[in-house]
């Protein structure tokens, strides 16, 4: 026969253990994703497994054909002559760098831009942080229009780029 206070500590337990396990997974789920990238769109967009499409947040990449975007990098002091250039070498920074790799995506205040893709910022294997390793290379600037949790140590990295004259600010 099982005395009640050993039926009440049993019971405490695996209380506390499932009220554990429930705030681990809610914690996990809250605001970070993992998969691996299927797909690289572009310089700013790409396609994770089980999660779709992922705009990486924080960033603008120029565009492989002329946009309206154009005249905002020009504007910004980024190299006309150059943008087309750019675009694809964000692009095949981002094939070689995360195609077929395990990212992790972490979420901000904003979970889903205006075209439904999740916005998030991506974490490679090594622990770096792939909107960031854009900016350091000149390939992107930083997305103005709205606040994001990492927005002034982006525009830190931007500015860095810009005085070494890397990428878009290469002249």
């Amino acid at each position: 026969m099982i005395r009640p206070s050993t039926l009440t500590q049993c019971f405490c337990r695996a209380t506390f253990l499932a009220l554990l396990l429930l705030a681990v997974a809610a914690g996990a789920g809250a605001g970070e994703l993992r998969g691996r990238v299927e797909w690289i769109y572009d310089g700013d967009t790409i396609k994770v497994a089980r999660v779709g499409k992922v705009r990486l947040l924080g960033i603008d990449t120029p565009e492989r054909e002329e946009s309206d975007k154009d005249r905002f990098l020009i504007k910004l002091g980024g190299n006309g002559k150059t943008l087309r250039r750019i675009a694809g070498e964000a692009l095949r920074f981002n094939i070689a760098t995360i195609k077929g790799k395990d990212v992790r995506l972490t979420l901000d205040h904003e979970k889903r831009d205006a075209y439904g893709r999740l916005l998030a910022y991506v974490t490679l294997p090594d622990g770096r942080l792939l909107n960031r390793l854009l900016l350091e290379k000149g390939y992107a600037v930083v997305y103005r229009r709205f606040d994001f949790r990492l927005k002034e140590d982006f525009l830190a990295a931007e500015a860095e780029a810009r005085h070494r004259k890397v990428g878009l600010w290469a002249r």
